[in-house]
């Protein structure tokens, strides 16, 4: 079973770009195609389906420039990517984008082929939701590779189970997995690490090898065998808890530690570290942004000026998350670096209420990163059982699911209990069943900006009530259950392939082409 993790899955990648379901994920699935080819790459096809939501978005929401990233070997927060297109056709690669139809289960799938002078390879992955991926076929091949392990590919000529089995026998891996088709087989190797060359020949000497390919992951936390956590649901983790009475940030360090391997003290180091991040992009973001690419100017330092100078209406906390919003809203968007949180299109209501809420509480970074845990828990819950995907689920999965982890993020900074910080998070869930995603002229800012505002209000209002003992009435677990199904039965036209709501409009069909002439 795969347990999600607060840094895999809810909270990161550390990235630049609209989109981690696009730009992080695309850059993900690059870097894995070039360790199958060996970093040697003269040509590649990328095949899109004309009903998946990558046919209309692929360009506009950094897709092609991430996926191209990952072909040269870059990071996700690297600066060069915004011109990865014109990087990867001076580095001689050949690309040839098609939308053709082909069998695809999910609307964020990628069907790549390979070639160098010396080799042709194929894969098919998807993105999943925040920058998580699933290569789920290479070279005919079925295989589920997420890039949490290190991965090693043993191609052979046909050869008989027992001799694998030997093999398998003498390498002591998390996993290993015979592949055969009638023109031959391959050895799938998950492990914490790469073998020895050495190791691995001395134990293929029986078998008949054509080659052995290396893929590095690309998860910022690795999975093992026989791995263990203390619960894999909110009734599970309050069960736990019962004698304990531990807060949900403590709860959500021991879940991590267990799941990363970690102390409980270097979990809590890294959440540090991303709000540093986070804190140093708001600054960036209301200091002034520019980026030609985009429908929205910097309007977050006008919201601070008049903020304090009492032009505006007296939002108290309130007015300082907006600010946090708009400001990472705008660094999102001029392709600065931020976290998504859960998603990229969703990366400022969470952080923007968090660190909003607590320099006006006159609280600590470490205190945030607390904070921010607690979310990250609520997160592995919406990750185990629903999405983040708004391609799947809609709005809901991603500035939804970041309201419901910013309003447990706010009762603890507040002091609140475990059981106060859940019903924050299941009522500001059961507020945003059923909501579209439909990004104007393909980018992600209108309405993407005011619904991460929303989210942060959302998040603030339902903290204030479970901090009142108001009722949530439905339990946690059940309202993730609800949002999964409501959004899978959201209209595909609504679940951000640009085919309806506000993205069909005529003034979005206008900036579309207005941006288009542009670029």
């Amino acid at each position: 079973m795969y347990y999600p993790s607060i840094f895999n899955d809810a909270i990161g990648p550390v990235m630049r770009g609209p989109s981690s379901s696009h730009c992080a994920a695309a850059l993900r699935i690059g870097r894995m195609a070039r360790d199958l080819m060996d970093g040697q790459i003269d040509e590649v096809t990328i095949d899109f389906t004309p009903t998946g939501s990558l046919a209309t978005t692929h360009a506009s929401q950094g897709s092609d420039m991430g996926l191209f990233g990952g072909l040269l070997g870059w990071d996700a927060v690297d600066e060069r990517l915004v011109n990865s297109a014109q990087a990867v056709r001076d580095s001689g690669i050949k690309i040839d984008i098609r939308i053709v139809e082909y069998e695809a289960d999910h609307p964020n799938t990628y069907r790549l082929t390979l070639r160098h002078k010396d080799e042709v390879h194929t894969l098919t992955a998807i993105s999943t939701g925040g920058g998580m991926i699933e290569m789920q076929a290479v070279d005919g091949y079925a295989v589920s590779m997420a890039g949490d392990y290190y991965e090693t590919l043993v191609y052979l000529d046909a050869d008989g189970e027992d001799a694998v089995r030997a093999f398998a026998q003498g390498l002591q891996a998390d996993n290993i997995v015979l592949h055969q088709t009638a023109d031959g087989a391959m050895i799938e190797i998950k492990a914490q690490q790469f073998f020895p060359d050495e190791e691995l020949k001395q134990l293929l000497a029986g078998l008949k090898v054509r080659s052995i390919k290396h893929i590095s992951p690309v998860l910022p936390v690795l999975s093992r065998r026989g791995m263990r956590v203390p619960f894999t649901t909110c009734a599970e983790m309050l069960e736990y808890n019962e004698g304990k009475d531990l807060s949900l940030w403590e709860l959500a360090a021991d879940y991590e530690s267990a799941r990363g391997g970690l102390a409980r003290e270097q979990v809590v180091a890294k959440m540090v570290e991303i709000v540093e991040i986070l804190e140093r992009s708001i600054q960036q973001g209301v200091g002034g942004t520019n980026y030609a690419d985009r429908i929205l100017g910097h309007q977050s330092g006008q919201f601070q000026e008049r903020m304090q100078s009492g032009r505006l209406l007296e939002g108290g906390m309130l007015n300082q998350m907006i600010l946090n919003v708009t400001a990472l809203m705008e660094v999102k968007s001029s392709m600065g670096v931020i976290v998504a949180a859960p998603t990229a299109g969703a990366c400022a209501g969470l952080p923007g209420a968090t660190i909003g809420a607590a320099r006006t509480l006159g609280l600590s970074t470490e205190e945030s990163a607390r904070a921010m845990l607690a979310a990250g828990m609520i997160g592995t819950f919406i990750a185990a059982r629903s999405t983040f995907a708004a391609e799947v689920g809609g709005c809901q999965a991603e500035t939804g699911s970041g309201a419901g982890m910013a309003a447990a993020a706010l009762v603890t900074l507040a002091g609140g209990t475990t059981r106060q910080a859940v019903n924050a998070a299941s009522m500001a869930l059961q507020n945003v069943l059923g909501m579209i995603c439909d990004p104007v002229a393909n980018r992600v800012e209108v309405p993407c900006l005011g619904k991460n505002v929303m989210a942060a209000s959302n998040a603030l209002a339902c903290a204030n009530m479970a901090l009142a003992d108001f009722d949530a009435v439905v339990p946690l677990d059940e309202v993730i259950e609800t949002m999964d199904r409501v959004g899978r039965s959201i209209p595909a036209e609504l679940r951000c392939t640009a085919l309806g709501g506000l993205s069909i409009t005529k003034t979005s069909k206008e900036i579309e082409r207005r941006l288009q002439a542009c670029a």
